[in-house]
């Protein structure tokens, strides 16, 4: 599989702005790319007001990201802010080239920030079986919860997109490298860069790691479409040399 990485500046709460930066960008990727990510929030930031930028999942973000797919014949992802039941989600869609979605929305919501006022909890972990593949959809603050994205399914990817700040870089790179390692499976985060508008400053470090924690995409500062290539069948055979699934804990999460 072949997977693009789309690291860049957002435009803070302007949804038209942003999707025309990643629609230009998305057109210059070749068509031999199978699936695109952006970051978290790609339409607004990772702002505390989604009253000024949510939208519908019929609305005008989701049409677009669907038409898109259709045009480019490869699925997308990413998350933004969906209005729903009169709750705001951090949603995060998978948008497959027949314009088809499924979504994940977002259960660790970031405290810190005030996010869980604001925003409700999702309440599923996500696997979207594509071309063969089973990726497991994540974001951000969850990167910070092992038993959560925990390998019980088998899957073959796991995603994160993030606005994660330059301040907490560190956390950033070893939590990815160690939630491929202890899950066997590929990891990719995919990050934004620039400063929002409180003053938070982001560089990225979009990166693509391999089921033993190799990079096969190293982090980068600046705005950039990354391109990562994944090799299924040598995954297997690695977990099947070394077994380390074969050992993991049964456990069950219980709401606390």
């Amino acid at each position: 599989m072949k997977i693009a990485l789309i690291q860049s500046d957002l435009i803070w709460e302007n949804p038209k702005a942003n999707r025309v930066n990643f629609e230009d960008k998305i057109n210059t990727i070749n068509d031999d790319v199978d699936l695109i990510v952006l970051p978290e929030m790609f339409t607004s930031g990772f702002t505390m007001s989604p009253e000024n930028v949510a939208e519908t999942m019929q609305g005008e973000t989701v049409t677009w990201l669907k038409a898109l797919a259709k045009a480019k014949k490869t699925a997308i992802t990413g998350s933004l802010v969906i209005e729903e039941n009169n709750n705001f989600y951090n949603r995060m869609v998978f948008v497959f080239p027949s314009g088809e979605i499924q979504f994940y929305d977002k259960k660790h919501l970031f405290t810190l920030a005030g996010e869980d006022k604001v925003y409700a909890s999702g309440t599923q972990k996500i696997i979207v079986k594509y071309l063969g593949w089973k990726i497991c959809l994540q974001v951000c603050y969850d990167l910070r919860f092992p038993v959560f994205s925990r390998n019980s399914e088998d899957y073959d990817l796991i995603i994160y997109v993030a606005s994660w700040p330059k301040i907490r870089t560190n956390a950033w790179d070893a939590l990815l490298k160690a939630r491929a390692i202890e899950n066997m499976s590929y990891a990719i985060g995919v990050n934004r860069i620039g400063e929002d508008n409180n003053g938070y400053q982001y560089i990225g470090h979009s990166q693509a790691i391999d089921f033993l924690g190799n990079y096969i995409v190293e982090p980068v500062e600046s705005e950039s479409i990354l391109f990562a290539e994944l090799n299924k069948e040598m995954m297997l055979q690695t977990r099947q040399k070394l077994g380390f699934l074969n050992d993991r804990d049964a456990f069950e999460i219980k709401k606390l």
